[in-house]
């Protein structure tokens, strides 16, 4: 999922990784290294300095699509989707596209598909909405939920979609506001705050016009260019149907990221305007006949971040230092969840427990996989090689070789300093994941800021932003805050020392599992009503039992930020230099990184090679019934009792791949014809696109899709939700 946080910065990016919904929003960042549609290949030699790379790589081809194929919806590449895939993206294509595609909440993309505001998008982009409106008695993960009418339908709180509206260039404007600063850390502060003006400007204006609408200012090519995005929120979302998680999330872990699948990952919420649904014109028709092997296909989403200008230094700092540090972390907390879930099923339900250890696994395989495609894969190499081509590029221009040249070796040496300060900063990985970490401990955090932010005097909307996202946090069982608790101060023992200032002051006479169990079990921050109390009054003079812990945490955990803030800023600096290079000699022919808004991805429906063996484009659903019986003991491949009872026709396509570029965020977006209509809805990546974070691959990527012809027949034979059907494809 993605998350933003009011009080944390840098450890965010550690914190938070791509999810099948999505992740962080990081760093925009892009390469162009060739032109599109070209695709001549480029092997130029160089020699860099024999000390300048940690080791040896081969150097490879690289082709036209090394930055991938999120384009932004105000620069599609119009010639080459005419040339293509015989689609004349004009104005009006353009349009289509944007205005039937949707933001759900700050995770997971979606998309109208009636003109009475349905909504698609994934089962477990709903997980959370599901167990939301559930009543007493009620068990809808596991049985599943369907609104027989549209007075049925279930409002989930604070759950919102948004469509961008229009999008403006501001780049202008936010450049010049740091053109005479001097430094890296005021210049990223300069650029900030002009991004902030703008937006205050615009929603002060849009505000008087129409309430639902507001601005955003986004950061693309590495703060290369800043776009004025204008959504329109509509906060009125009704829960109409979701499956059982059986079939919603069949295959459970072990089939997470991998292909062939056999999953029903599709949910349906409506969006309700004055108390009736709402009338709108801009949706996607449904193509009942699906796609075919070697069709042209486009996904229209809110991919959530990628790396793809990263240099090699970077890449050997992320695949040395910070990926082995925060998956021995996230190992260890989904052992101790798994454990607990096991044990206290029913607890751990109450709690929404099992949603947590869902979205940790899924974390957990995505940074696996990236991290592989660091060690074993070609990424380095390929990343190596377009390095080489770019700086022969600029050496034959002295002016910007000048400008230029040394930046890896600038952001080389940021590397170098990030690595002596994850000495300590890796006892803060996942700090604030709420899927992992202590929510007491998040609850204290936030506690404390806000407490001295208002006794300091910040600013009202500031200090909402803390109390409001400190309320969000949800409670977990005391047995299982204590076993979290106590794997956090065991982390902070191993990264800082016993000697440590910090660790004397907080083992003072007591024993790690001591203070952990005295913290779990006497702190008033397990209860919501509480915490709610403290923050009004002041936390910090409650006397709980957290104040002295968080006391002694976060002095450390904030200057380690400030550290860490401030080479982010000079390497956020260097990354933009790097993309001024590209840009000085490609333009934004390529698209920029992924920054959770609107793209769209062109490829096709195809299979793939495997080991020899050819990957199939297509499942059916006769698959799922076949594992289902071989795998019969297995919980991950059981089936609902009314499905085994129907009368559904097997041989139907279930899932497809296709070799669209996406990431975490498009979770929930729709697959689309040539003509916009709809034949599948994303809801995962193979492994083999994971190391497509950094460089973009279709040899054997695929993004998985649920076959639109699929989603009827089982609405239709399975659920019995006939209204459903007839309103998608009347």
């Amino acid at each position: 999922m993605l998350y933003k946080s009011q009080i944390v910065s840098i450890f965010l990016i550690s914190s938070f990784g791509m999810a099948a919904c999505t992740p962080p929003t990081q760093v925009a960042q892009v390469t162009t290294r060739a032109e599109i549609p070209s695709t001549e290949h480029h092997n130029q030699p160089i020699e860099p300095t024999p000390s300048f790379y940690d080791e040896e790589y081969a150097e490879v081809e690289i082709g036209p699509f090394e930055d991938g194929k999120m384009w932004t919806l105000d620069n599609i590449p119009v010639d080459y989707m005419r040339d293509t895939h015989g689609v004349e993206a004009d104005s009006a294509w353009i349009a289509k596209a944007r205005l039937g595609a949707l933001r759900l909440g700050s995770f997971c993309s979606a998309s109208f598909v009636s003109e009475k505001g349905l909504v698609m998008t994934n089962h477990h982009c709903a997980r959370d909405s599901i167990t939301e409106v559930e009543r007493d008695g009620e068990s809808l993960l596991d049985n599943g939920f369907y609104a027989k009418d549209d007075s049925l339908e279930r409002s989930v709180a604070g759950l919102y979609v948004e469509q961008l509206i229009q999008i403006d260039d501001v780049s202008e404007e936010v450049l010049n506001a740091a053109a005479d600063v001097i430094g890296a850390g005021p210049q990223a502060e300069a650029r900030r705050k002009r991004a902030e003006a703008i937006e205050r400007r615009n929603n002060t204006r849009l505000a008087a016009s129409d309430s639902t609408l507001r601005a955003e200012v986004v950061n693309l090519y590495s703060g290369g260019r800043y776009a004025l995005y204008t959504y329109k929120k509509y906060a009125d979302v009704r829960l109409v149907f979701a499956p059982e998680l059986a079939v919603g999330y069949f295959g459970g872990d072990t089939d997470n990221f991998t292909y062939p699948r056999h999953t029903f990952d599709a949910s349906f919420f409506r969006v309700w305007s004055e108390s009736a649904p709402l009338n709108t014109p801009d949706y996607f028709r449904w193509e009942i006949d699906g796609a075919s092997e070697g069709e042209s296909v486009f996904v229209v989403g809110n991919p959530g971040s990628t790396s793809r200008l990263s240099t090699v230094s970077q890449l050997e700092y992320r695949r040395n230092t910070e990926y082995p540090a925060m998956l021995e972390i996230l190992s260890d907390r989904i052992a101790v969840m798994e454990q607990y879930v096991e044990n206290e099923a029913i607890t751990a339900d109450s709690f929404d427990v099992r949603n947590d250890l869902m979205t940790a696994m899924n974390m957990q395989k995505s940074y696996d996989g990236e991290y592989k495609g660091l060690l074993y894969g070609d990424v380095l190499s390929r990343t190596y090689s377009s390095e080489i081509y770019l700086r022969n590029r600029l050496a034959e221009n002295d002016s910007l070789d000048q400008i230029y040249g040394k930046v890896w070796d600038d952001i080389k040496l940021i590397q170098k300093s990030k690595r002596a300060s994850s000495a300590k900063a890796g006892a803060f990985y996942h700090f604030l994941n709420p899927a992992v970490s202590s929510h007491v401990l998040t609850r204290a955090l936030y506690g404390y800021v806000y407490t001295l932010l208002r006794q300091r005097g910040a600013p009202p909307e500031q200090l909402k932003g803390i109390y409001d996202e400190g309320l969000a946090i949800t409670s977990w069982p005391k047995a299982l805050e204590k076993e979290i608790i106590e794997r956090r101060i065991r982390d902070l023992s191993t990264y800082l020392g016993d000697s440590d200032p910090t660790m004397k002051r907080l083992l003072k006479g007591v024993t790690i599992e001591q203070l952990a169990d005295s913290v779990a079990m006497y702190t008033a921050l397990t209860d919501t009503a509480a915490f709610r109390v403290m923050l009004d009054d002041n936390y910090l003079a409650s006397g709980d039992v957290t104040v002295v812990l968080i006391s002694a945490i976060a002095p450390l955990y904030f200057t380690l930020d400030q550290e860490l803030q401030a080479l982010g800023d000079q390497e956020q600096l260097f990354v933009s230099r790097l993309a001024g290079a590209e840009f000085a000699l490609n333009g934004d022919a390529a698209p920029p990184d992924a920054t959770f808004t609107l793209r769209i991805a062109d490829g096709i429906v195809s299979s793939y090679n495997q080991s020899g063996t050819i990957v199939p484009a297509f499942t059916t659903l006769e698959g799922a019934f076949e594992l289902a019986e071989t795998r019969s003991e297995e919980t991950e491949w059981q089936l609902p009792e009314r499905w085994k009872a129907s009368s559904v026709d097997r041989s139907i396509p279930f899932n497809l791949v296709s070799t669209n570029d996406i990431t975490g965020g498009n979770s929930g977006s729709p697959l689309l014809n040539a003509d916009l209509e709809v034949v599948g809805l994303i809801f995962d990546g193979n492994l083999e696109s994971l190391p497509n974070e950094f460089v973009y691959s279709d040899k054997q990527a695929r993004a998985i899709s649920v076959d639109s012809r699929a989603i009827l027949a089982l609405l239709e034979n399975v659920y019995e939700a006939d209204r459903i059907v007839a309103e998608i494809i009347q």
